[in-house]
């Protein structure tokens, strides 16, 4: 039988797996902003004007939203308009605690729910290989796999919510990595060597990486046109603290680190790549 999909949220990551689910289902798309999401119309996905447009006859939807207040507000109105034993999944970055609140809500309601945020950033999202870490019912997920693999590599973690702690998880080891790649390359440009060779040179060892190939040519660069904002890590790295709190343990680099992006946001930062990191420890 047919599956109906539909999507919520068309932004830098959102459009681009808008279009790749297109390519095995027939999709529904809805954004805040129309402007974000017309021209999917020319990948034959039907462009919706409403929440309960988007929602109509739905099995799976989608959400990929900015943050925490975006996924529990549209969680509400979902509500009213999901059919029941449908399945939404969020694919957004959010705190633990959001995702077991529209858990506890939805499942009240008979609606399923799996939290599964994702890493890859835009260029994982067009060619498909996102990381997808799910937190959820392992019979919903199941049901879920062969949606989420046209997005990228999913993977069932744990119970409801365990796919939040990976992200944040796998957030701690971005945001240091980010860090320890500009440390690197700046050492290398202060000492009068050519940086690109320092990338070269690395391939293949224990400090080769997708974080140096990618964001260490972007510090190269000067590029910090945004694919993953400041403003985002800095929530990321707030939520890891805060969970961390919780269970009475202390992350130092962690603490460096989101101090580092929120410095960045202070200087009015807030949209650039995090790579800018960069620019954070030379103080320019």
């Amino acid at each position: 039988m047919r599956k109906n999909i539909s999507i919520i949220g068309t932004g830098i990551m959102g459009y681009p797996m808008a279009i790749n689910i297109s390519k095995f289902y027939k999709l529904k798309a809805y954004n805040r902003s129309y402007i974000k999401s017309k021209n999917l119309k020319n990948y034959n996905i039907d462009i919706c004007q409403t929440i309960k447009q988007v929602c109509e006859n739905c099995d799976f939807l989608i959400t990929m939203l900015p943050g925490d207040k975006e996924v529990l507000d549209i969680s509400k109105k979902l509500l009213l308009h999901m059919k029941k034993n449908s399945t939404i999944i969020d694919m957004s970055s959010t705190k633990v605690t959001t995702a077991q609140k529209v858990y506890t809500l939805l499942k009240k309601n008979n609606i399923n729910f799996l939290d599964a945020p994702v890493s890859g950033g835009p260029e994982g999202a067009k060619k498909a290989s996102l990381a997808i870490m799910v937190g959820g019912d392992a019979k919903i997920y199941e049901k879920s796999k062969k949606l989420l693999r046209t997005m990228g590599n999913p993977t069932l973690v744990g119970a409801n919510g365990s796919g939040q702690i990976a992200k944040l998880c796998n957030q701690i080891i971005v945001g240091v990595t980010i860090g320890a790649v500009a440390e690197a390359i700046i050492l290398f440009e202060k000492n009068g060597a050519k940086p690109t060779k320092l990338i070269e040179a690395l391939r293949g060892g224990l400090a080769d990486s997708l974080i140096l190939k990618n964001h260490g040519l972007r510090m190269i660069k000067k590029d910090f046109k945004a694919r993953g904002k400041n403003s985002t890590h800095l929530k990321d790295m707030q939520n890891i603290l805060e969970l961390s709190k919780k269970c009475n343990i202390e992350l130092p680099l962690s603490r460096v680190i989101k101090k580092m992006f929120k410095n960045l946001c202070d200087r009015n930062l807030s949209n650039y790549d995090h790579s800018s990191i960069y620019k954070e420890i030379l103080k320019k």
